[in-house]
């Protein structure tokens, strides 16, 4: 998906500039922490935020891999 900046904007006066699916207030990491739960894009979508598509499902998905690869990262032991 290489379109992922249609469905995910980062505003700073939006959700403290936390990333959120366009023109809404979903944070994309509750869908993310929503998946690592076990709940399928369609379970997502029916049961907590209707105004999603299983294409702004995968955009969060791809926006977390370009994240990971453009980051910095600090071995668990070193954080807290």
């Amino acid at each position: 998906m290489n379109n992922y900046a249609e469905y995910i904007t980062v505003t700073p006066k939006v959700c403290h500039g936390q990333p959120c699916f366009t023109e809404t207030r979903i944070l994309v990491y509750l869908v993310l922490e929503m998946l690592e739960a076990g709940e399928t894009p369609d379970e997502i979508i029916k049961n907590a935020y209707p105004q999603l598509t299983k294409a702004h499902i995968q955009a969060a998905l791809h926006y977390a891999a370009e994240v990971i690869k453009a980051g910095e990262f600090i071995p668990f032991a070193e954080v807290g």
